[in-house]
């Protein structure tokens, strides 16, 4: 009885633990299309389909990606080719249903080298096969070590309440991010 209370808590500190990192990457994705957005335009250009700070699409990438290749501990090339793999076949699902239920797109690689439907390219495959490369081996042992060492301290019930109102306003963000999409 005392193993299954153990592994029943370990489970739901390993949701949390993903939860984290969900929102940590999607903020951290929304702040890198921020500043190439700036670099680019000149100024500051709203990102992403949220009112909010966060851009989804790199948090559930980054889960995904973490999640899939954890027992990949020495192979770098394999990672790279998961990461590449994965991030487009996932830029692709998300741009084609947000063009489905909003008419809209986000982004349009139509003048890049060996694009499918403007969706992917070539070129960015590479660079997300790179960018989830560098999560992997640089970015995210540092993160989950951060993160590791702030709820130590902490009680479950802190990390409980944390992520059900950043879960909470994630929800109301989108609600109203469709209306906003919806309406146009």
């Amino acid at each position: 009885m005392e193993e299954e209370v153990v592994k029943s808590k370990d489970s739901k500190d390993k949701v949390f633990e993903y939860i984290t990192y969900f929102f940590v990457y999607s903020f951290l994705g929304w702040l890198i299309e921020t500043i190439y957005a700036l670099f680019v335009h000149g100024h500051f250009v709203k990102r992403g389909f949220l009112f909010g700070p966060l851009c989804p699409i790199y948090g559930f990438g980054a889960v995904i990606l973490i999640m899939a290749t954890k027992k990949l501990y020495k192979k770098p090339f394999l990672k790279f080719l998961i990461a590449t793999v994965a991030f487009t076949l996932f830029e692709y699902i998300v741009s084609f249903l947000l063009e489905m239920l909003f008419e809209l797109r986000w982004w349009d690689y139509s003048n890049d080298f060996l694009n499918i439907q403007g969706r992917v390219s070539l070129p960015y495959s590479i660079f997300w096969g790179v960018i989830g490369l560098i999560l992997l081996e640089k970015l995210h042992p540092y993160i989950q070590e951060k993160i590791q060492k702030i709820t130590k301290g902490n009680t479950n019930n802190i990390q409980t309440v944390t992520c059900i109102i950043l879960i909470c306003l994630i929800i109301v963000d989108t609600i109203l991010s469709v209306i906003r999409y919806l309406g146009t």
